[in-house]
């Protein structure tokens, strides 16, 4: 059931949704060489408790605040005291909070130093994908517009592989909701965008193919099949009848570290 919110809630969900973005400009520039994911995840802890919240991640188990997927890992990438940071890696940060019971959910991949053109063109893609569906997510169109948007850019006109075995997904009042928000074309259901949607438009491209697997010796962490890096980027979004307004911008007040 696709649970439409109301003013007072995405009043909630924005707060939570400016603090997530709050901690993006903080986080993002220290994430440098020889920096732990763990230290990196007690950062994402330290701010969120500091500021009033959960991180949302504990509700589903997951070991961590932050989930921090390294180059070949697409996402759920566990903290680890023994995985370091290095010049040249993409590193995805997917971020959560739950403040006063409202949810945030984003996620950005940051560039570490001399990384590669064809890297960089990587996350050049995916971030642009991102704004197209995005710009898809309108009152009256259907999710396969965002679908579309996302897939044809990355798959047809720049041939990178995207992820059909995971998608984006309702959020605000849970961390996972209804409607799925898929980046694969598929049969699924088609839901119409409606006013008071809240929806996390995620895209995960890969640089090879499209196929994933759970990384060996891992619960949680998923890998790209064929070794090829990946990249993550995504935004909470809600809609409204005539505009859709993108909650987690991290330039939502006129200072975002990505600028």
């Amino acid at each position: 059931m696709i649970l439409l919110k109301n003013e007072t809630q995405i009043k909630g969900i924005r707060e939570s949704c400016h603090e997530l973005a709050d901690l993006f400009n903080e986080i993002i520039p220290r994430v440098k060489p020889g920096v732990s994911t763990k230290e990196i995840d007690d950062w994402c802890v330290e701010f969120i408790r500091k500021h009033g919240g959960k991180p949302a991640w504990y509700a589903e188990d997951f070991p961590g605040a932050a989930c921090i997927s390294i180059n070949n890992q697409v996402i759920h990438g566990v903290p680890s005291k023994k995985r370091f940071v290095e010049d040249g890696d993409l590193v995805s940060l997917d971020i959560g909070i739950n403040l006063n019971g409202y949810v945030s959910d984003s996620c950005h991949t940051v560039m570490v130093g001399n990384v590669k053109p064809e890297h960089k063109k990587l996350v050049k893609v995916t971030r642009e994908a991102l704004l197209l569906g995005i710009d898809a997510c309108r009152a009256g169109n259907r999710i396969s517009d965002i679908t579309n948007a996302v897939y044809d850019f990355c798959k047809n006109k720049n041939k990178f592989g995207v992820v059909y075995e995971y998608c984006g997904h309702g959020v605000g009042l849970e961390v996972h909701e209804d409607p799925s928000v898929p980046n694969y074309p598929g049969r699924g259901p088609n839901p119409r965008i409606q006013a008071g949607m809240v929806l996390a438009i995620e895209p995960m491209i890969n640089e090879g193919c499209d196929d994933v697997e759970i990384e060996k010796g891992s619960d949680w962490t998923v890998i790209t099949r064929d070794g090829s890096w990946s990249c993550h980027e995504e935004h909470t979004v809600a809609v409204y009848p005539d505009h859709t307004e993108v909650l987690t911008d991290l330039n939502y007040n006129g200072n975002s570290c990505l600028l």
